[in-house]
C-alpha cells in the first residue's frame, strides 16, 4: 500500500519538479531576465491568484458547508508554532544571534501556499481538490498574517524596523476577506456566470505560473560558501522530524482525512520563499535564508512524498 500511495504523490511531485525545471531554466538560460521574474512573480500572487481565491471561494463555499471555517487560520498558526519549538531547540547548535534567528524563520515558516495546492492538484480527485482549496486558502490567512509580521521581525529584529499595517493586508488576504464578505452578505449570487467564467480561466494560470516563479527563484539564488551544518540541522528538524511529529499527531487524534492530510502536507513542506523577500526589502545580509530555502525545496522532492505515502496507507489501513 505504501509503494501505491508512493507512485501516486511522486508523480504529483515529479509533476511540480517539470513545472518548476522550466521556471529554473529560463533564469539560468536568461530567457527570464530577473526583472521578469519578479514581474511574473507580481502578476502571480497580486492578479491570478487572489482572482482564483475569489472564483473558487464565491462557486464553491458557504458558511454552512464550513461552519468551522475559522479553525483553519488557527492550524496554521498551530503549524508556524510547532516549527517555531522545534526549530528553537535546534538553535542551541547554531552560534550567533542572527544566524540563529535565520535558522529559526527557515524552521517555522514554510512554503504554504504554491506547493501544497499544486500537490493537491496533482494528487486529489475534483471533489476532494475543491475542499482542499478551501482549506488552505482559509490556512493561508493565518500564514500570511503571521510571517508578515512575525517573521519580519525575527529576521529584522536588531533593527527600527517600522511597522507596516499594509504588510498585514496581501492581495491574497484581501481576495479571503472581500471573498468571504460578499458571501456573508448573500451578493455572491448575483453575479453572473459571464463574469465567473473569465476569471476562473485567469486564476487557473495561477499554479503553472507560480511553479516557474519557484524555479526562477531557486535559479537566481546566489549560493556562497554553504554552511553544512546548519544545513543539516535544518533539513533535519524542518524536513524529517517535523512532519514525523505532525503525522503521529493526525493519526494520534484520528482526524478527518483532508484535514489530516493539509496539517501532514504543511508539516512537510521546505522553507517559504517568501523569507528571501523580507531579507531582500529589508536589506539583511542573507546568511542562511537562500541556503536554506534552495536545498530544503531539492530535499523535499524525496521527503514529501515518503510522508503523504506514509500518511495515505496509514489512514487507509485503519
Amino acid at each position: 500500500m505504501f509503494l501505491e500511495s508512493f507512485k501516486v504523490t511522486g508523480i504529483g511531485v515529479l509533476q511540480i519538479f517539470i513545472l518548476g525545471a522550466i521556471g529554473y531554466f529560463l533564469v539560468k538560460r536568461q530567457i527570464l531576465s530577473e526583472e521578469g521574474l519578479a514581474n511574473l512573480s507580481r502578476i502571480t500572487v497580486e492578479i491570478t491568484f487572489p482572482i482564483m481565491i475569489f472564483t473558487r471561494l464565491v462557486t464553491n463555499f458557504s458558511f454552512d458547508m464550513y461552519p468551522n471555517w475559522w479553525l483553519f487560520p488557527l492550524i496554521s498558526f498551530g503549524v508556524n508554532l510547532s516549527g517555531f519549538l522545534l526549530g528553537a531547540i535546534f538553535t542551541k547548535f547554531i552560534h550567533g544571534q542572527e544566524h540563529k534567528m535565520q535558522f529559526l524563520s527557515l524552521a517555522t515558516f514554510q512554503n504554504s501556499g504554491w506547493l501544497p495546492l499544486a500537490l493537491a492538484a496533482a494528487m486529489l480527485t475534483q471533489a476532494k481538490l475543491e475542499a482542499m482549496f478551501i482549506y488552505l486558502f482559509l490556512f493561508l490567512l493565518g500564514f500570511d498574517l503571521a510571517v508578515w509580521s512575525f517573521g519580519v521581525y525575527m529576521l529584522t529584529f536588531h533593527m527600527a524596523t517600522k511597522f507596516e499595517l499594509r504588510n498585514f493586508f496581501s492581495p491574497p488576504v484581501i481576495a479571503n476577506i472581500f471573498s468571504l464578505l460578499i458571501i456573508f452578505l448573500g451578493l455572491h449570487t448575483f453575479i453572473p456566470q459571464a463574469v465567473i467564467k473569465p476569471l476562473q480561466m485567469a486564476g487557473d494560470t495561477t499554479l503553472p505560473l507560480a511553479l516557474f516563479v519557484v524555479g526562477g527563484n531557486l535559479a537566481a539564488i546566489r549560493l556562497s560558501k554553504v554552511d553544512k551544518k546548519a544545513m543539516g540541522l535544518m533539513i533535519l528538524s524542518k524536513l524529517i522530524i517535523l512532519p514525523l511529529i505532525g503525522l503521529w499527531f493526525v493519526l494520534k487524534l484520528r482526524l478527518p482525512e483532508l484535514i489530516g492530510l493539509l496539517i501532514v502536507m504543511q508539516l512537510a513542506m521546505p522553507s517559504a520563499t517568501s523569507l528571501s523577500l523580507i531579507i531582500r526589502h529589508h536589506r539583511k545580509e542573507d546568511l542562511y535564508i537562500s541556503q536554506g530555502i534552495f536545498f530544503g525545496h531539492i530535499v523535499s522532492l524525496l521527503t514529501i512524498p515518503v510522508f503523504l505515502s506514509l500518511y495515505f496507507s496509514l489512514t487507509q489501513a485503519r
